[in-house]
C-alpha cells in the first residue's frame, strides 16, 4: 500500500502490508529522489553522480520488492536519496548528511545548517523510521531482512570480488554466520561482514532489530548483478529459499 502523502513530500512507500510472513523486508536506500524543497530538487551534483551508488543502492528496490513477494512478506522502502539524509544512520551520526562521498563533493550538504538538518529529519528520516517500526510491530515474532547493494569498485580502491555480502552485528550472530555458509554452499562468492562491517550504532538494524531482540539479516548484493530487472528477479529467486531455510534451521 502506498502512503497518501504528496509525492514531493513522500518519505517512504510500502508493499504487501498484510502479507503473513514473519519477515519484514526493508530497503533503506531505494531511490535517488531529491524532494523539490531540497535545493529545488537538486543537490548540486551531476546527473551521472546521482545515478551512482553514492545516491542510492542501485537495483536494491527491485530486488527487495521481488524478494518480499516471493517470501509473502511486507516491505518498506525509503523514497529519498541517501545524500539528502541517510536513513541507515542514527540521528546523531556525523555522516547523516554526507558532504563528500567516493570522490564527489555534495554542495547542498556543505551549506546545510542545523535547521536544514532538522527539516530533513522531520520530513524524511523520521517518517520512514516510523513506518518501519509500525510494520515491524505488526508481527509478534518479526524478523527483519535489510536489502542493500554495493558498487563493484570504489574510486582508487581494489575491485570487490564478492557477489553477495552478509553483514551481522557482534551483538546477534544467530542468523548471519549460517547465512554466509548457506550462500557459499550455493557457490556464490560471499563476504562475511564485507564489504562493510556488520555493526553500526543507531543504524536501521540496530534500531529496529537489535534493540528489540528480533532475528535479522543484512544482505548486500553487488549492484552490477541487479542493475536490470531480470537480475533482480533472478537473485530474489535464489535468495528467498536460502533465507527461509536459514531461519527454519535456526528454530528461532
Amino acid at each position: 500500500m502506498k502512503d497518501d502523502i504528496a509525492m514531493t513530500d513522500r518519505a517512504f512507500w510500502t508493499e504487501g502490508e498484510d502479507r503473513p510472513s514473519r519477515w519484514l523486508v526493508t530497503c533503506d536506500h531505494a531511490t535517488n529522489r531529491v524532494p523539490d524543497w531540497v535545493g529545488g530538487g537538486t543537490l548540486g551534483i551531476a546527473a551521472a553522480d546521482m545515478a551512482r551508488h553514492i545516491a542510492y543502492d542501485v537495483g536494491a528496490a527491485g530486488l527487495a520488492s521481488a524478494l518480499a513477494r516471493l517470501m509473502a512478506a511486507p516491505a518498506v522502502f525509503s523514497d529519498f536519496s541517501r545524500l539528502v539524509i541517510d536513513p541507515n544512520r542514527g540521528e546523531d551520526d556525523p555522516t547523516l548528511l554526507m558532504r563528500l562521498y567516493d570522490g564527489t563533493v555534495i554542495p547542498a550538504n556543505k551549506a546545510a545548517d542545523a535547521a536544514e538538518r532538522a527539516r530533513r529529519l522531520d520530513r524524511l528520516h523520521r517518517p520512514y523510521h516510523r513506518a518501519l517500526a509500525g510494520l515491524a510491530g505488526r508481527h509478534e515474532a518479526r524478523c527483519i531482512c535489510a536489502i542493500h547493494s554495493f558498487t563493484p569498485q570504489l574510486r582508487g580502491r581494489p575491485p570487490r570480488p564478492w557477489q553477495v555480502g552478509i553483514l551481522y552485528s557482534h551483538k546477534d550472530a544467530r542468523l548471519g554466520p549460517a547465512m554466509v555458509a548457506a550462500c557459499r554452499d550455493e557457490g556464490w562468492i560471499t563476504g562475511e561482514n564485507q564489504p562493510y562491517d556488520g555493526h553500526l550504532d543507531g543504524d536501521s538494524i540496530d534500531r529496529h532489530a537489535l534493540a528489540h531482540g528480533r532475528p535479522n539479516l543484512l544482505i548486500e548484493v553487488r549492484n552490477d548483478l541487479i542493475a536490470a530487472p531480470e537480475g533482480q528477479e533472478a537473485w530474489a529467486a535464489r535468495l528467498a529459499p536460502v533465507i527461509s531455510r536459514v531461519l527454519e534451521d535456526a528454530r528461532l
